[in-house]
């Protein structure tokens, strides 16, 4: 009968490294004004702009979104309202890295009222690393339990279980590659995908 003292358990870990190949921008317009009429209705005018210029850029209207409306005074002396402040956010998913430079020029361009407030880049489709991934990991887990059953001069049995860990999800390496345009501003860098795995064999039986 297998007990928990017949079996070893190791962990795994793989990593693979990819180059993002979407950009996701997050912009939108500011604007402060005396009533919050005129600033409401002068930042719904400017978000307007903003997302045709986006989609003249050549980002599909499925790829943008409102990420934040607000609407706030601003107090010169509490209770006294100096201004009132409106914000809308628009969320850009760039899918064409060569045009990232064009796109933030692009929001630029819309006036004054316009606000950048960063970029961050994905894999499309992290499946394909993270099937990689879980190689590694496994072979480093197997590898590890054929070392332990060597040294306790045992042989190695049957897998008992696996359980996975997503140690993280798509990560900016301490490096980044040049931009494929020499021209360009804005370079992907790589990423990483790591899985952790928690490995339980059995050990075999002894030879007659």
């Amino acid at each position: 009968m297998e007990t928990e003292h017949e079996r070893i358990a190791v962990a795994g870990e793989g990593a693979v490294s990819a180059a993002p190949d979407v950009m996701r921008l997050n912009t939108g317009v500011e604007v402060r004004r005396t009533s919050a009429a005129e600033a409401f209705a002068t930042v719904r005018a400017a978000a307007a702009r903003l997302t045709e210029a986006l989609k003249g850029a050549g980002i599909a209207p499925e790829d943008l979104r409102t990420s934040e409306l607000s609407l706030g005074p601003e107090y010169e002396v509490y209770p006294k309202v100096a201004a009132y402040r409106a914000a809308q956010g628009v969320e850009a998913l760039v899918r064409d890295l060569a045009r990232a430079d064009r796109v933030i020029d692009t929001v630029a361009a819309v006036g004054e009222e316009a606000r950048l407030n960063g970029v961050s880049f994905e894999l499309s489709d992290p499946a394909g690393a993270l099937a990689e991934a879980r190689v590694r990991a496994f072979r480093d887990a197997a590898a590890k339990a054929a070392q332990y059953a060597e040294l306790a001069g045992r042989p190695l049995g049957r897998v008992v279980s696996v359980t996975e860990e997503l140690r993280s999800g798509p990560k900016p390496l301490a490096f980044a590659t040049l931009a494929a345009d020499e021209n360009a501003s804005i370079s992907p860098g790589h990423q990483t995908l790591s899985i952790g795995v928690r490995v339980v064999y059995a050990f075999g039986d002894q030879p007659r």
